[in-house]
């Protein structure tokens, strides 16, 4: 999507603080993090949100919950414990139309939210 802030951080355009990638998957630090480690995780592929998944994307989101893994372990909190959030659509408070998960940690994130 050429308007998407999230397709022009993937492609360069707009710098980020980079803290993974590979062919599908790209991973970065919040700009207005909300816990002292705030990664968002995102596919590469335009996927608006979750609901807007198709059968196809099935191994893609298993990729990206085994990139959170991975990141959680190599930057040392996937012991202490952390939270993955998806906002889907307005009302759940997505703010941007590209499919994308929170990685929150690096203090205590209070009573479960559930």
């Amino acid at each position: 999507m050429e308007d998407c802030l999230f397709c022009k951080i993937i492609k360069g355009e707009i710098p980020s603080n980079k803290v993974y990638e590979d062919d599908d998957v790209f991973a970065f630090s919040d700009i207005n993090p909300q816990a002292p480690i705030h990664i968002l995780v995102v596919p590469k592929k335009h996927i608006e949100s979750a609901a807007k998944l198709e059968k196809e994307d099935e191994e893609l989101v298993g990729k990206i919950f085994m990139v959170i893994k991975k990141i959680a372990e190599e930057k040392g909190f996937a012991n202490d414990g952390f939270r993955v959030i998806n906002n889907c659509g307005k009302k759940a408070g997505q703010t941007v139309k590209h499919l994308h998960f929170h990685i929150l940690a690096g203090k205590d994130l209070g009573e479960k939210i559930i």
